[in-house]
């Protein structure tokens, strides 16, 4: 048998109803569950257990406990003890206690029912070692006790064991007690069967509330929206479904008028239109009021027809959604170094800095400053190379450093080849350099020095070194 609500309950009345998994009482020792060297009265008392799949009536021990609780030391050795015979290492068990520290003060009988409550699901071996590597708060979740009867008792354990372990180890506890409880198993295996072309298993895990949908007038409708904007192309389906499970929670009549306003306000096909939700879903939960309407109108002001906004919005599409504070913020550091309102070579540069926080942007253009280059430099460089503005601070700096300091170039050259800040110090810029250094060929351009290919790259440095020698 398993346990599901306790190993030994030390409560003044005991549970109505209990599954338990009883251990060799030596075992129940070194879990902790009372010491072995404790003096301790066993009331025998008929309690009612059920089992997974039948009734039966058993004998269980409630035991008292009248010795003083277990010191700091036995309490950790017991719990190394568990966990050893779960198959977790010493240095595996630190890293769980120290993941959830609350482990450690959590009463053992009842860490040692949590994992005997996973292994009731049939999660066991290395799927439960797996599990509880990930989510070690399972066994200090009080939430989980609930969740776990529902699984049991209402679904009776007809769930794979595979969808049970990743939805416990993507889903907060406290988002599974939502579940429907008067859902039946055949509709919930049924809601499961018609997700799964498209991923099912994973898209559950990663919004279990799925499972409440109705299959019938929600679930089946919304899906089949998303399909046909795809070109019934399931595996693209998949892919937006995945990325934001939360737009099946939007009707089909949210969905469509999204699409309309895109179709007639952009100028934009249904095929374009999907490209762009498949590349950024969320574009379907934004206002179109508040935000979809003005940026649409900024990009039109700009010199973009509908072939040159889909262009732009399918490699730019968080333009639509971040806050109007946020862009606000980075319009106002374009226009100050020198970009011109209502031009494409402004919105270009807009949708460049979608991909970083104003505060990185404000402190690279004050790095490029710091190094010696003016506002119009900058401008020229971000013209050039848009992505200069977006490129994290911290690796910035390093290049910028090993640039003037230990190739000894002039930060000038950056200005013939911004895109060397885009490419990786220490396997490209320090490689290539150190390369070029032992073939005497370090005056080679940047642009040179970086774009050629491997080969290429490989062929010419030994060729310097014959010519040298």
């Amino acid at each position: 048998m398993v346990i599901l609500s306790s190993l030994v309950s030390c409560s003044v009345s005991p549970p109505t109803n209990l599954r338990l998994h009883l251990p060799p009482f030596t075992a129940l020792c070194s879990y902790g569950a009372f010491p072995a060297s404790s003096t301790f009265r066993s009331e025998l008392r008929p309690l009612h257990l059920r089992c997974l799949d039948r009734r039966e009536t058993a004998l269980i021990f409630r035991c008292s406990c009248l010795s003083s609780p277990i010191d700091a030391g036995s309490q950790i050795e017991s719990l190394f003890s568990l966990f050893r015979d779960i198959g977790f290492s010493e240095e595996e068990t630190e890293m769980i206690l120290a993941k959830n520290p609350d482990i450690k003060s959590a009463p053992l009988d009842t860490i040692g029912a949590r994992v005997a409550s996973l292994q009731s699901l049939k999660i066991n071996g290395f799927a439960l070692q797996g599990l509880i590597a990930k989510s070690p708060n399972l066994l200090t979740s009080e939430e989980f006790d609930v969740v776990n009867s529902f699984l049991v008792d209402e679904l009776e354990g007809r769930l794979e064991p595979e969808l049970l372990e990743r939805l416990l180890a993507v889903a907060d506890t406290s988002i599974l007690l939502s579940f429907n409880q008067k859902k039946s198993v055949e509709d919930i295996e049924r809601l499961i069967s018609f997700l799964e072309p498209f991923g099912g298993i994973g898209i559950i895990a990663r919004r279990p509330v799925i499972l409440n949908s109705d299959l019938d007038s929600q679930l089946i409708p919304r899906v089949n929206f998303i399909r046909d904007l795809s070109g019934e192309d399931d595996f693209a389906t998949g892919t937006v479904l995945r990325r934001l499970p939360a737009i099946l929670s939007y009707s089909v009549e949210h969905m469509n008028s999204h699409v309309e306003f895109l179709k007639s306000f952009a100028g934009l096909t249904s095929e374009q239109v999907f490209k762009i939700v498949h590349v950024f879903p969320n574009v379907i939960s934004t206002s179109k009021e508040r935000k979809l309407r003005p940026r649409i109108e900024f990009l039109k002001e700009c010199g973009f027809d509908s072939a040159g906004m889909f262009k732009f919005l399918s490699k730019a599409p968080l333009y639509l959604a971040l806050s109007e504070d946020n862009l606000s913020h980075k319009l106002g550091f374009l226009v100050k170094i020198g970009y011109r309102h209502r031009t494409k070579e402004l919105a270009f540069a807009m949708g460049a800095v979608t991909r970083t926080s104003s505060d990185n942007m404000q402190r690279v253009i004050g790095l490029y400053l710091s190094y010696g280059l003016s506002l119009e430099d900058i401008l020229a460089m971000s013209t050039k190379h848009p992505q200069v503005l977006q490129y994290n601070y911290s690796s910035l700096e390093e290049k910028l450093e090993y640039l003037i300091e230990y190739m000894g170039r002039e930060v000038e050259e950056l200005l013939a080849f911004p895109a060397f800040l885009g490419y990786k110090l220490d396997s490209r810029i320090k490689h290539r350099y150190e390369e070029k250094l032992k073939s005497r060929g370090e005056n080679m351009s940047l642009n040179k020095l970086l774009t050629v290919s491997a080969e290429r790259f490989s062929k010419a440095a030994e060729s310097i070194e014959m010519i040298c020698l």
